[in-house]
């Protein structure tokens, strides 16, 4: 992540993201500093593989302590007062038809931190929420991706 990037996020995601924060920074730093204290009892940690898979474990949560902190430092939320019905924009619900398999869907569009694919959150930075920011409804949205051209009808913008 770019220092200082400014980190788009739903109300919903800023929870989602302080929750999994203070998670780390309570119960499983604890959980770490315990199993630590474990190994170094049993003696010697040169060869401690207890030991050094605890203080691996624990550098990973540091990390994502320090990144989780950034990015809410830098996080815009998006306002549902912002989120237009009339053109796709990031906190929008997209109801879509894909012309080929002639199958229906719905996308919410999401900044990158929040994206997640298997619950239908898409990032404003993928080739199809980049696709369809800005088009309105009945709008038929080319899309490359890796797999060839996809062709979505948008039924429906929601907030």
């Amino acid at each position: 992540m770019i220092v200082g990037k400014e980190v788009i996020l739903t109300p919903e995601g800023f929870k989602k993201l302080e929750k999994e924060l203070e998670y780390l920074k309570t119960v499983k730093r604890r959980d770490i500093a315990k199993r630590i204290k474990h190994a170094i009892a049993f003696g010697d940690i040169s060869e401690n593989s207890e030991y050094e898979e605890a203080k691996n474990e624990q550098a990973f949560i540091e990390g994502r302590i320090a990144t989780l902190e950034k990015m809410l430092r830098h996080a815009k939320i998006i306002d549902d007062l912002d989120v237009s019905t009339d053109v796709v924009s990031i906190g929008s619900k997209v109801r879509l038809k894909d012309i080929e398999l002639d199958e229906e869907f719905e996308y919410t569009i999401v900044g990158s931190a929040e994206a997640d694919p298997a619950n239908n959150k898409i990032s404003n930075e993928s080739p199809v929420g980049k696709a369809l920011l800005g088009k309105k409804v009945h709008s038929i949205v080319d899309i490359e991706v890796p797999a060839g051209v996809l062709k979505y009808k948008i039924l429906e913008i929601k907030k």
